[in-house]
């Protein structure tokens, strides 16, 4: 594993890890919400390496990348970040995967960089739009008692500054992710990244207003759709309506999985990732 230090958008530092295969097409995986590079390590440590050129990045304000006090609200800074991984590893032709709320910060990238330097886009259990209103189920049942019921008060949440509150609700949260409980030693890794992510930053990232059918619609790159029918964080819901959307779109459905679909069943989801490499020539 190689470790790259990325200058983003106002000069934060950014963490990204590089792996697999020098020679292979380059892959830039995109963490969810309050998680970190390391969602991905079923993938780094698979035959997905012999294939392609791995990458995963901790989004600013997660893992190991700059946690700064501001600018998680603003989509030129998420597009801004990607652009200069890109850059900075002068990578071109590339797929991104995004997953949950990384299906955001991809949207936000196409939006204001385009598409010319990618070579196909896979949405896993991903968020098109966010704190606007959807024909389409949004949130699954794992945030009920999670997110904040009033303006005024953060406590007992995934908000919340209080150490307590915040280990216990993003132990819930991290549960909520898998439609069956993990061997507790990749619970506690789980939880112990996400725990890295300040529960300021966790709130910013719900601040945004943002409806992205606009993006999808002009999407002219192969799409791969990936979701969990058990998924109790982003209802499934989400991904038909983006499958729905993009011209280009194929779905695949992980019966009886929830959020992840990457951790729960690993070796199925890299033979699809690998297989739709292989498809983009």
């Amino acid at each position: 594993m190689i470790r790259h230090a990325i200058t983003g958008n106002g000069g934060v530092r950014l963490n990204v890890v590089e792996g697999g295969n020098p020679a292979g097409k380059p892959l830039l995986f995109i963490h969810g919400w309050s998680q970190s590079s390391l969602s991905w390590a079923k993938q780094f440590d698979s035959p997905l390496s012999d294939q392609l050129r791995l990458f995963a990045m901790d989004l600013r304000g997660h893992g190991d990348s700059d946690k700064p006090e501001t600018g998680y609200d603003e989509s030129q800074v998420w597009a801004d970040d990607v652009k200069a991984v890109f850059d900075q590893l002068s990578l071109n032709g590339v797929i991104l995967v995004g997953w949950s709320y990384g299906g955001l910060v991809i949207n936000d990238y196409v939006r204001l960089h385009g598409q010319e330097r990618l070579a196909g886009l896979c949405y896993v259990g991903a968020a098109t739009d966010l704190g606007v209103e959807t024909n389409y189920k949004f949130l699954g049942a794992t945030w009920n008692g999670l997110l904040p019921a009033r303006s005024d008060s953060v406590d007992g949440t995934v908000f919340s500054e209080n150490a307590e509150d915040i280990t216990r609700t993003m132990r819930m949260f991290v549960r909520g992710c898998f439609a069956e409980q993990l061997p507790p030693e990749e619970e506690m890794m789980m939880l112990g990244f996400n725990l890295q992510c300040p529960s300021r930053v966790r709130a910013a990232l719900f601040s945004r207003s943002l409806q992205n059918d606009d993006v999808l619609v002009q999407l002219r790159l192969p799409v791969l759709v990936v979701h969990g029918d058990a998924d109790e964080v982003v209802n499934i819901d989400t991904g038909h309506h983006i499958s729905a959307t993009v011209k280009e779109a194929s779905m695949s459905v992980f019966s009886g999985v929830g959020h992840g679909p990457f951790w729960e069943q690993s070796e199925r989801f890299n033979a699809e990732l690998a297989e739709f490499a292989s498809s983009l020539g």
